[in-house]
């Protein structure tokens, strides 16, 4: 392969680019504490504990006593109540509200952090050119987000104790997506990079790569969702098997895929590992070219994160899904969704 032009001229970041790309890095770490906090309210099952959804007096907590007590009179009639936590004292319930609280608060916050600033922004007319559009249509998915939360909850509110997976793995995808919106946007107002020089790499390798890793965390929400990550606590084998029996048990075949627990964490496997074989092969393809010293650290960090994140995974599948493990699980999702779009990024004018 031939060599990358290395003294390619690097376009200059002015200070409105500055000031948005910061911002925009700033919303990102906001909403990388909301996934985990959220996978902290899933895997402690705190996120069924607020039975009502009040965009505006939902942002006060009960005060009193008596504020309490209605709160928990409410949670009472709920499904989770009756036929899983039947006799919970209020102290145990006061720790799970507080987990769900804390997670709609803070989503809250995120929706000031990201509104305020983008109007102040507006109004002084320092949005860099282009960027209104892409901004405004980041603030209608996070609009469109809290509602996403909400009709996921709902789902664990009528019969069934636990919420749909198919709307857990929506809600997750949702914020991903946003976050990959922000996280893109502030990598081309920060570090943009010099028109394409060199064709010798082709995109299929890095847009596989990226296409592989969302379908493996839309199948990771499935395991949450389902609690697959409860059945076959080891590693690689499953049941003593590489290839379990009972992986098509359900009719169609390509139910399985979507709501039998054991396909699921099988697929969720198979899935972790290719991706993790397809980012060693992008590591040593990319080996072979003289990248500069940016890319050459964007390469290192993807290739990091990605064992840090296979590891994580293990260690919380063989310890039986604490949370803490499990949160972090999570949280590395993100991390490695960002390791992907800064090499994408970094890798402008050279694999095009």
């Amino acid at each position: 392969m031939s060599a990358v032009a290395l003294d390619a001229p690097v376009p200059v970041v002015n200070a409105d680019a500055r000031a948005v790309g910061r911002w925009l890095l700033f919303c990102c770490v906001v909403l990388l504490a909301l996934v985990m906090l959220g996978g902290a309210t899933r895997l402690t099952e705190s996120g069924l504990s607020i039975v009502d959804w009040k965009p505006v007096a939902g942002v006060m907590p009960p005060i009193g006593e008596q504020a309490w007590q209605k709160e928990f009179d409410r949670y009472r009639q709920s499904p989770q109540y009756t036929k899983v936590n039947r006799g919970m004292a209020m102290g145990d319930f006061k720790l799970i509200f507080w987990f769900e609280y804390a997670h709609r608060l803070l989503a809250r916050t995120l929706g000031l952090v990201f509104a305020v600033p983008l109007l102040w922004f507006w109004i002084r007319r320092r949005l860099p050119a282009g960027t209104g559009w892409p901004l405004l249509g980041i603030l209608a998915l996070g609009a469109a987000q809290g509602y996403m939360g909400w009709y996921m909850v709902k789902s664990g509110l009528v019969d069934i104790p636990r919420v749909s997976h198919y709307r857990l793995a929506a809600h997750l995808s949702l914020a991903l997506v946003i976050y990959a919106c922000m996280f893109a946007l502030a990598l081309r107002l920060l570090w943009p990079r010099p028109a394409a020089t060199d064709r010798a790499l082709r995109p299929g390798l890095y847009r596989g790569l990226l296409a592989l890793l969302a379908l493996t965390i839309v199948f990771g929400a499935f395991v949450a969702g389902l609690r697959a990550g409860l059945i076959y606590n080891t590693f690689p084998l499953m049941g003593g098997q590489l290839i379990p029996d009972g992986l098509f048990t359900l009719q169609p075949a390509l139910l399985n895929f979507l709501e039998n627990p054991l396909t699921i964490q099988f697929t969720h496997r198979l899935l972790a590992l290719t991706t993790l074989a397809l980012v060693l092969l992008l590591t040593w393809r990319l080996s072979r070219v003289a990248l500069d010293r940016t890319q050459r650290l964007a390469l290192g960090a993807l290739a990091a994160m990605t064992c840090v994140q296979v590891a994580l995974g293990i260690a919380t599948l063989l310890t039986h899904v604490p949370v803490w493990l499990g949160t972090l699980h999570q949280g590395g999702a993100v991390l490695l969704l960002s390791a992907v779009l800064a090499l994408g990024h970094f890798l402008r004018g050279t694999e095009r």
